[in-house]
């Protein structure tokens, strides 16, 4: 960045840290939003709205390297954050449009949403797409051999639980060159335990949407608890600085038990100076806080 980049850098992140770690989506499209609407476009091409499955939430955009003759791409699958309830594919165009043209090509998903959609149903989803991935590479110039799962926030939570969980994998198997989770819901059981101190309200609009109101049962959908997949692949774990606290915590738990009971290797980033939703949004500006450590995990995994 120029002088006047570095001070609007500066500016941006001393509105994001006097604002604390909220999770207010008004407070963070009235930083990027501008900036988004002049994004770089040049040099990808789109395909957008492709169906991967049945349910009118089936569908997929494409964002790929417009470069002649070389040859197929890797491909990033991005499953969008919004709570279990709300998100769309169009509001990540940002990412499509940042990795592809750093050469990964990427795919945004949508998936179905709670509460008409509840758990596992995010998890099958993530499948779908990457079994579509699978089988649609050649047609649209993805390398098969080298797919990415990926997802923030709920999208995270999703790709956690069809990753880790073994049930969830395809009868072929599951071939991945990388993980990526970002600021993900990974123990349903502690956000339930631990309400006041998170400052989550009850009843949790989101959670409760996702894996219902029987808390007996949370346990029985909880990532963390569920782990039985071996390590697979290379697998980065992020979170923000000012991330939700819950959020916080849970990366933290993820990372431990991967590392001392199921013999895991993962990557732990913390991405400095943004909160939960201002990370995402800055993808494709002049911030890299959170690209740039995605793309250097991305590019270690696929030389």
């Amino acid at each position: 960045m120029d002088g006047r980049g570095d001070s609007e850098h500066a500016a941006r992140e001393h509105r994001i840290r006097a604002h604390g770690p909220v999770l207010d989506m008004h407070f963070a499209q009235s930083i990027y939003n501008p900036l988004l609407e002049n994004q770089r476009r040049d040099g990808v091409e789109v395909i957008r709205d492709i169906a991967y499955g049945s349910d009118e939430r089936h569908r997929l955009d494409i964002y790929r390297p417009q470069s002649e003759g070389a040859g197929a791409s890797p491909v990033m699958v991005f499953m969008p954050g919004g709570g279990f309830i709300r998100g769309d594919k169009a509001d990540r165009e940002n990412v499509g449009q940042h990795f592809a043209r750093q050469g990964i090509a990427v795919v945004v998903a949508n998936y179905r949403l709670a509460p008409a959609h509840v758990w596992p149903a995010g998890a099958q989803d993530v499948i779908g797409v990457y079994r579509w991935v699978r089988h649609n590479a050649a047609q649209y110039g993805l390398d098969p051999a080298r797919i990415f799962l990926a997802g923030e926030s709920a999208g995270a939570a999703h790709v956690a639980t069809a990753t880790l969980i073994r049930r969830f994998h395809p009868p072929e198997g599951l071939f991945v060159a990388g993980v990526v989770l970002i600021s993900g819901v990974y123990n349903p059981v502690l956000e339930k335990l631990a309400r006041e101190q998170f400052g989550v309200a009850t009843p949790d609009p989101r959670n409760e949407a996702y894996y219902g109101s029987d808390f007996e049962r949370y346990r029985q959908m909880s990532t963390i608890e569920l782990i039985d997949a071996p390590p697979l692949a290379p697998l980065l774990i992020t979170f923000a600085e000012l991330d939700l606290l819950q959020m916080q915590v849970q990366a933290g738990e993820l990372f431990a038990r991967l590392v001392t009971q199921h013999g895991f290797k993962p990557q732990l980033r913390v991405i400095r100076g943004h909160n939960h939703l201002t990370q995402g949004f800055a993808v494709n500006t002049a911030d890299d806080s959170l690209s740039a450590p995605v793309l250097e995990f991305l590019r270690s995994c696929s030389p």
